[in-house]
């Protein structure tokens, strides 16, 4: 189940909890509370899951980056080659082949490094998301530990 739905779920019960008289408290369906809990998490592992899999999606791009670049590397250079062994043109080809070379450097270090800055964008946004999911569960384990605390004083 979705980690933010849960979350939604939360904030609903807590929003039908009973108002406690002359305190900012409510009192809210306990094994409902427990219930959603215990949902969350089962939940935030799938988010980590889903984490990870963004790790292996960033892994397997700069794989083919790399690849790619080294094919294209590898083409220039037989290109070059190729050029060289010609009598006439041997000077143009060389110039040409280092051309070709740096530029297949200059477009897989953009690839690399666009392949980086989305995992990067992707990552730091689970991460925000996560952090903001957590400090509400956090938050509503507190209130309610507060509650508890303060109907066991008060009986």
């Amino acid at each position: 189940m979705d980690i933010l739905h849960l979350v939604d779920r939360l904030e609903e019960l807590f929003n039908e909890g009973r108002p406690i008289w002359f305190t900012h408290h409510v009192a809210v369906d306990e094994d409902r509370m427990l219930d959603l809990i215990d949902q969350m998490r089962v939940s935030i592992p799938e988010e980590i899951k889903k984490a990870q899999q963004v790790m292996v999606q960033k892994d397997r791009v700069l794989a083919q980056a790399q690849e790619e670049a080294n094919r294209t590397i590898q083409l220039a250079r037989e290109k070059a080659e190729q050029m060289i062994t010609r009598d006439a043109l041997t000077q143009d080809a060389a110039i040409q082949a280092e051309q070709i070379l740096a530029q297949a450097k200059v477009d897989a270090e953009a690839t690399r490094l666009e392949a980086d800055e989305y995992i990067l964008r992707s990552l730091t946004n689970m991460e925000t998301e996560l952090d903001r999911i957590l400090n509400q569960v956090r938050n509503g384990i507190h209130s309610l530990q507060a509650e508890r605390q303060k109907g066991s004083q008060q009986e």
